[in-house]
């Protein structure tokens, strides 16, 4: 099943194959915040700011999840290209 970034129970990107892309995605759009260490984990934790969650969704008709994450990577690359 795919999943998306959502903002109050509402879809705010794109549907992609597996969490790890929308966690990517997210990241890049800085809306990934560090907390810090609790009890259980040494260390920072990684969470998402504000109301954002990553659930799984359907895919709207016609969209494909595998195409979102290869434009995705693709537009990452020219980003860092063109950073460089």
């Amino acid at each position: 099943m795919p999943y998306a970034l959502f903002c109050n129970d509402a879809q705010i990107s794109k549907a992609y194959p597996e969490e790890s892309d929308v966690w990517k995605l997210a990241q890049l759009s800085g809306l990934v915040v560090d907390v810090s260490a609790d009890d259980d984990r040494h260390g920072p934790r990684r969470v998402l700011d504000n109301d954002y969650e990553i659930k799984p969704c359907r895919a709207a008709k016609g969209e494909d999840p595998a195409k979102n994450k290869a434009e995705a990577d693709r537009q990452s690359r020219m980003e860092l290209e063109l950073n460089s």
